[in-house]
């Protein structure tokens, strides 16, 4: 296979926090690989180097094939706010935007020769079904408004207007930095499908499990500033991974026991250093640093109380909500019981967060009753973040809502002792909070949300912006969580794994209670489409039967060929093809320029005969055949 890219010796740090040292890698033509590693360690450092926007710290190489074409699609894609969703999608088409653009100044000028060249070029990139290509994929991206400013779109609808762009090129390698972000569930699974199909080359960070399972066939694990690499999918990696730390624990294991006999020798025998035994002194030296490596990870860990939980929760009567002529929500009635695990699903802007909104009382409905029961003490994650005042450092933000905070066994911890349970060490406490990562800043709004030790947990898109790592850490908190959960989320594998029933939002306000997981319910869709599109082709089944028989009966019946007529069809059959034949034969002759004047003269005047018999031949053999 051949060699699409290769990255030898590259590092990156900041200040004295080392990401990766020297690290080297190769990927083939039709490699599918996925980048795993904690937040801040280097994953997105590592993209951008390879795009061009950052650059290795000491030299390395970085080597793209020759004439591949390569996309980029960053977390984040800045637009015109004031050009139309088509416009804008269609002038970043790159090579073949300017292919068009040509040609229609080749047009307008009415230069010939440029016309013909230009023509040249549009074939050489289809530039001819270039709108056609643009309003299919914005179509199956459910982006139907071309006429919308870019300025107006949801975050969600700028990240598929990005994919679109990405899609769009045609390119051999694809670089994503979380493409599942800020996207429906629906739009995940048509570009899970397409990856899936694709021949493209793919190397991409991405926190959602079931998109990466099914996907990549490698894994490149960013540990430690090291580079490992995987070959398989995800679940593989996760046994292989386990094998990988067995085996250096056990080889750190064998270090040490060496360096304590070579400790004793370098204690005992102090006269031995001289020249002579410089080798072992080195190799003591080499052993020591072996035997020092500690493979303990520090893994964030929750440990804050929850306050207890009465039997009225939230009780909703009716309740319906509308933003000007659109129903969010139509006579909603339910009534939430203890302990409850509720995931939310739909489309994006179909209502989900406008829900939320409305069970926490930051929004009031049109019609209808939502009460709180008194011991009710509801703890928001917002899709949109965290705020804070410019300057404020992530200690003053914890002492802004407490100093100390309740532990699951009932005593207090300080709150600086709990940021060291979220990765936030000593030397971070003071960093300003716009300085962190998109990562930590979501870790540190989650801790901000649990120190008040709520009771029904709203998480909206929790999974954005968190490592894989994390992730597990808070499913298994949401696990043994004593309270009520109600989250939106767009990863199926965090919802498959935290919730017991969904709430399916869908147009018009409507929304269904499906009792099972995400899975579940995905599977429960595709038997409810496959019933649908097996009655509705019995029922075409049916129609072109009754067709074809109306048809049948409203036709006047066609006699059978006598014998005589039967005889006369077939050897009209023979008489057609020998005619053929002849009217091949003489053309040739007419062509070998070798006839005479007068034998040209007889030639075509033959053909010419043998075209009328031909005529009149072919014109009985279908009166015939439609007896």
């Amino acid at each position: 296979m051949a060699s699409f890219l290769q990255v030898e010796n590259i590092s990156k740090s900041y200040a004295d926090k080392v990401l990766f040292r020297n690290i080297s890698f190769n990927i083939n033509e039709g490699d599918k690989i996925a980048l795993i590693a904690p937040n801040g360690t280097g994953k997105s450092s590592l993209l951008k180097i390879l795009a061009g926007i950052d650059s290795s710290d000491r030299g390395g190489e970085i080597k793209f094939m020759k004439d591949i074409k390569v996309a980029f699609l960053d977390q984040s894609c800045e637009f015109n706010p004031t050009s139309t969703l088509f416009d804008e999608v269609y002038s970043r088409m790159g090579k073949t935007y300017e292919v068009i653009c040509d040609y229609e100044k080749a047009i307008a000028s009415g230069n010939q020769h440029a016309i013909t060249q230009a023509m040249a070029a549009m074939d050489a990139v289809d530039g001819w079904s270039a709108e056609q290509r643009v309003k299919q994929i914005l179509s199956s991206l459910k982006l139907s408004r071309l006429d919308q400013p870019m300025g107006e779109l949801s975050g969600g609808e700028a990240k598929r207007a990005a994919i679109a762009l990405m899609l769009l090129q045609d390119a051999d390698f694809l670089v994503m930095d979380e493409p599942t972000n800020h996207l429906d569930i629906d739009i995940i699974e048509y570009l899970e499908a397409h990856l899936q199909k694709s021949r493209c080359t793919l190397l991409m960070v991405t926190h959602d499990r079931y998109f990466l399972d099914r996907v990549c066939n490698t894994i490149f694990e960013l540990d430690r500033g090291e580079l490992y690499i995987y070959k398989g999918n995800y679940s593989s990696f996760l046994q292989k991974r386990e094998e990988r730390y067995n085996n250096m624990q056990a080889n750190i294991d064998k270090s040490r026991n060496l360096l304590r006999r070579e400790l004793e020798w370098i204690r005992s025998t102090p006269q031995a250093r001289t020249g002579k035994a410089r080798y072992r002194i080195n190799a003591f030296y080499d052993l020591k640093d072996k035997a020092s490596v500690s493979l303990a990870q520090r893994n964030m860990s929750i440990d804050v109380a929850t306050s207890r939980l009465g039997g009225k929760i939230i009780d909703c009567e009716g309740v319906t909500l509308h933003f000007d002529q659109r129903c969010m929500l139509s006579d909603f009635t339910y009534k939430f019981s203890r302990f409850e695990r509720v995931g939310i699903v739909g489309k994006n802007g179909v209502g989900k967060s406008t829900f939320l909104n409305l069970m926490t009382g930051n929004l009031l409905p049109d019609k209808g009753s939502i009460e709180r029961g008194e011991t009710l003490r509801i703890g928001y994650y917002r899709q949109d973040g965290i705020n804070f005042k410019p300057g404020q450092t992530v200690l003053e933000i914890v002492r802004d809502i407490a100093e100390t905070v309740a532990a699951k066994d009932g005593h207090h911890v300080s709150v600086t002792s709990l940021l060291n349970q979220f990765l936030f060490p000593q030397e971070s406490l003071n960093k300003r909070i716009e300085i962190l990562s998109g990562g930590e800043q979501r870790r540190l709004y989650l801790l901000t949300v649990l120190m008040r030790n709520p009771n029904f947990l709203i998480l909206d898109e929790p999974t954005n912006d968190l490592d894989i790592l994390t992730l597990n850490v808070l499913e298994e908190y949401l696990l043994a969580f004593k309270g009520c959960l109600l989250i939106v989320s767009h990863d199926r594998y965090f919802l498959d794994k935290t919730v017991d029933h969904l709430f399916i939002f869908r147009e018009g306000g409507q929304v269904k209670d499906f009792i099972g997981q995400y899975s579940e319910y995905r599977e429960y869709i595709k038997e409810e489409e496959a019933a649908q599109a097996r009655q509705a082709k019995a029922v075409a089944e049916k129609e072109r039967e009754a067709s074809n028989s109306r048809a049948q009966s409203a036709a006047p019946q066609r006699r059978r060929l006598s014998f005589k007529e039967q005889r006369e069809l077939e050897q009209l059959e023979k008489d057609i093809a020998q005619l053929e034949q002849s009217k091949k034969e003489l053309e040739e002759q007419l062509c070998s320029g070798n006839l005479t004047h007068e034998a040209l003269n007889a030639t075509s005047a033959q053909i010419a005969k043998i075209i009328d018999e031909l005529d009149a031949k072919e014109m009985r053999w279908l009166e015939l055949s439609e007896i």
